[in-house]
């Protein structure tokens, strides 16, 4: 019998020890699992657990990462009115609830929940933050089924929908039994109705730093993943890149609204924590979008990318940016040539916002 190789042997290792926390995660739930007992279930030791994993609370995630079905490529769903479409993600997002005759800890990870597991600042902003993008792509979602008010915005909206959603899976944890799902579901779809008076305009944005003029050569890194549509990222047009922090990520509204229509915008999500926050970040982001693909297909968001992991670290040292929590830094690219540059607070804004013309101008006055 031919000798496994390292990587193949460390893949084997890899799936044992999921599949042992899985077990262990799904009768004892998270609070009350033990590293010990899991490395006991994989026949391995510790040292084996925490050589593929650094705690308890990245296996947990890694688990739930596990745990989301890939989209099954079907053929795409037929466009709904804006009503229907909060209905059906809703019944989508509601099939997680534990079902008859699940103990707490299965139904937990049948929520794919996150109480008791991010009880630290770090991670409950980090996890707020995440909250925020989700927003901003289930109303990018809703707003191209908005035929009958064009370019209105539907991010309270979304948050709106989360909130209920996220409210009754808790309760559905925490209060077996409380609640109706298809009250919830009515209760979405009226949401469609509701004058919110959702305006864009963050009080800063007129303030910050101009973008700067640049004409730098860059190679994009091949193979990119977005995560949105499943699809390779082709970055041979003209379009804004937004490098962000998960400290930051609320800024990725900013470059979306100020990018010129049928402009491409690509978000990159970088961390200093790949293992805990960036597993958060996959987790809710790839959570989400595969509700959203069942019921708006892979073209509700046709100038839009997110790139995550090792993707966005990729992507932003060709771009030259340091990526960590706390970036927020944009780019403006054109067939190989960077165009423009901006850091700090308000740059996926400022590089969309300023046009070629304005571009131009800035690179002629600072010659």
């Amino acid at each position: 019998m031919a000798r496994l190789t390292r990587a193949q042997q460390q893949k084997r290792t890899r799936a044992a020890v999921l599949a042992a926390a899985a077990e262990e995660f799904g009768e004892r739930g998270y609070a009350e699992a033990k590293v010990d007992r899991i490395a006991e279930r994989a026949e391995l030791t510790r040292g084996a657990v925490y050589s593929n994993f650094p705690s308890k609370r990245a296996l947990y995630l890694a688990v739930l990462l596990d745990s989301i079905e890939p989209p099954d490529g079907s053929e795409p769903p037929p466009a709904l009115e804006l009503a229907e479409a909060l209905g059906a993600f809703a019944r989508v997002w509601l099939e997680r609830l534990p079902l008859t005759g699940d103990t707490d800890a299965r139904g937990h990870l049948r929520l794919r929940s996150l109480a008791g597991v991010f009880d630290d600042e770090r991670g409950r902003t980090a996890l707020a933050r995440v909250l925020r993008l989700e927003g901003l792509l289930l109303g990018r979602a809703l707003e191209s089924r908005a035929a009958h008010r064009p370019g209105a915005r539907r991010v309270r909206m979304a948050e709106l929908v989360l909130t209920l959603l996220n409210g009754a899976g808790h309760l559905a944890a925490a209060a077996p039994g409380f609640g109706d799902p298809f009250d919830a579901v009515r209760a979405c779809r009226h949401l469609a109705g509701l004058d919110l008076a959702d305006a864009w305009d963050p009080p800063h944005l007129p303030y910050i730093t101009p973008a700067q003029a640049v004409r730098d050569a860059w190679l994009p890194p091949a193979g990119l993943s977005d995560r949105l549509t499943g699809r390779r990222i082709a970055f041979d047009n003209d379009g804004v890149i937004a490098v962000l922090g998960t400290g930051r990520l609320a800024a990725a509204e900013e470059a979306v609204r100020a990018a010129r229509p049928g402009e491409q915008v690509a978000v990159a999500v970088v961390t200093d924590d790949p293992a805990e926050i960036g597993r958060l970040v996959r987790l809710r982001i790839g959570d989400l979008t595969g509700c959203l693909r069942r019921v708006f297909g892979t073209d509700a968001w046709p100038c839009l990318r997110l790139v995550l992991d090792d993707d966005a670290t990729a992507l932003a040292t060709a771009l030259g940016i340091r990526g960590g929590d706390d970036t927020e830094a944009a780019v403006r690219v054109r067939a190989g040539t960077v165009l423009a540059r901006a850091e700090g607070r308000g740059a996926g804004h400022a590089v969309a916002a300023a046009g070629d013309l304005a571009i131009r101008h800035s690179g002629e006055a600072a010659r």
